[in-house]
């Protein structure tokens, strides 16, 4: 399998604040709400707990050494891309500008194709706002399922 970490050029201070840290658990991410984040009523609108969800399972693969810039440029052969194949979310609490979130990702299931990722979001203090299960998939540029390298298993339950 070909090596696919990058460096990002970061000291270990600035990685652990641009992508969170691995933890025994999976993955643990930092994020304030912001203005641009909310509705008009002043709480986290819907639809960006999904970018939240999204930048926990991004910065959870690239500090497990799988880039989406590498994967789609064909670093393991043929250029894949992962996909968000169903998700469940179940809202909780909501969040309001100047929270500043926990994001926390882990892997439930790796085979094939498919990586299975329970998480959760939740106020700094600890107060659950969001739980998601999330299935992810690897495909081609046709669009047909790719199964991911046999290390990556490992990689994702380790």
């Amino acid at each position: 399998m070909p090596d696919i970490t990058a460096p990002d050029d970061l000291s270990t201070a600035e990685s652990e604040v641009i992508n969170g840290t691995l933890t025994p658990e999976g993955h643990r991410l930092l994020a304030r709400v912001y203005y641009a984040d909310t509705d008009f009523s002043g709480v986290v609108y819907h639809a960006r707990y999904l970018e939240f969800l999204e930048r926990g399972r991004t910065d959870f693969l690239r500090l497990k050494g799988v880039h989406h810039t590498q994967l789609e440029e064909g670093q393991l052969g043929e250029p894949i891309v992962w996909i968000v194949r169903r998700m469940e979310i179940d809202f909780r609490l909501p969040a309001r500008i100047d929270d500043m979130l926990v994001i926390e990702t882990c892997v439930t299931e790796a085979s094939g194709a498919r990586v299975t990722m329970r998480q959760r979001i939740q106020r700094k203090n600890g107060e659950l706002l969001i739980e998601a299960q999330v299935e992810a998939a690897l495909i081609n540029k046709q669009g047909r399922p790719k199964r991911m390298p046999k290390e990556w298993k490992a990689l994702f339950t380790a």
